[in-house]
């Protein structure tokens, strides 16, 4: 495995533990009296504070800034405001659905991303990857047929964290297009400061959206207002589940391709069953558990064997600073085919 794709399996890794720690820090902030909206606003108004502070300290991270351009960072705005509908949905079911079922449920999504990636961007390649991605399916299939019907939550909840996985697909394979990916490549060569940069626009415009409707609708969403046993939680989503997840995972696509990157995030819900069981008690069975191994079975064979170089759309080339003259665009753009980007957890 060269040292590109190495890197991007990690950070697709390290941004699948973040986000299923999320449904772990979201049940304390939920008995402390605190809902899903104030949640919401907190976790990504911390995540968005996180984002430019990483900007700010990091040698070469602001230039990014400089390197996107109006559509570009349109773009990363737009795709901002359509996560909230990601995570809104995914954590105002989390309300009534236990954690560890809703990690499962999530996971429809690679599937979704590996299907869109067949006409927009880089698609799965061969019969390894599409093993991969089968048993990780029926992994999931396994897990969720062996929860008890006498148990099962509200039919509201479970529609709710259904319809997340659907918008997350849609969004990961915009964030892909916009990163650069297409058929033949992966995201731009230059990936570092352009992914913290268009990372912090998309968690702002989170951040805004879930601020603005908090106040509009009257949440307590104040400091003041939010319960202290809430702020423990609230920090760690706003840190491990938003920042370095988000981050994570963006930057992880671009080197790897986001069908790729859906299906080593498969690792999560493993991830989050272990820590439901070990810090909220929930336990899941026999069938479930095999469900599990199959998921971990499937991501280690997604990553073995041979495959085609993974060649970035720049070609890993540094890219000339723009005339002075000329709008600078996000090199995503730039040197993408003339392709339309479509309209976009």
């Amino acid at each position: 495995m060269d040292r590109r794709r190495l890197v991007g399996v990690a950070l697709v890794l390290a941004s699948a533990f973040g986000f299923g720690s999320g449904a772990l820090f979201a049940k304390p902030v939920y008995e402390a009296g605190a809902d899903w909206h104030v949640l919401s606003a907190w976790r990504f108004g911390i995540g968005a504070v996180l984002a430019w502070a990483w900007l700010a300290i990091v040698p070469g991270r602001w230039a990014g800034l400089r390197r996107i351009g109006g559509r570009a960072a349109a773009v990363s705005l737009a795709l901002g405001v359509l996560y909230t509908v990601n995570s809104g949905t995914y954590y105002a079911g989390l309300e009534t659905v236990p954690a560890s079922l809703a990690a499962l449920l999530v996971y429809i999504y690679p599937v979704l991303v590996a299907v869109l990636a067949l006409r927009f961007g880089r698609r799965l390649e061969g019969r390894r990857a599409w093993t991969a991605l089968g048993m990780a399916v029926i992994g999931v299939a396994l897990a969720v047929g062996g929860i008890d019907p006498a148990n099962l939550p509200p039919i509201e909840g479970l529609a709710l964290v259904v319809v997340s996985p659907v918008i997350y697909a849609i969004w990961i394979v915009l964030a892909a297009r916009l990163s650069g990916e297409r058929r033949e490549t992966t995201g731009d060569g230059e990936i570092g400061a352009a992914a913290a940069a268009a990372t912090a626009l998309m968690i702002t415009a989170t951040a805004i959206a879930w601020w603005v409707t908090a106040l509009a609708v009257g949440r307590e969403v104040l400091p003041g207002q939010v319960p202290a046993a809430a702020w423990p939680g609230l920090i760690g989503i706003g840190a491990l589940s938003t920042f370095v997840a988000i981050q994570g995972f963006y930057a992880g696509a671009q080197r790897v391709g986001a069908a790729q990157a859906a299906l080593i995030s498969t690792a999560e819900p493993v991830w989050t069953i272990v820590l439901a069981g070990l810090l909220l008690g929930e336990r899941l069975g026999p069938v479930q558990l095999a469900g599990g191994a199959l998921i971990i079975a499937g991501v280690i064979l997604a990553q073995t064997g041979r495959r085609s170089p993974v060649r970035p759309s720049n070609g890993g080339a540094p890219q000339p600073a723009p005339a002075a003259s000329s709008a600078a665009r996000a090199p995503s753009i730039t040197n993408a085919p003339s392709e339309p980007i479509p309209r976009n957890r």
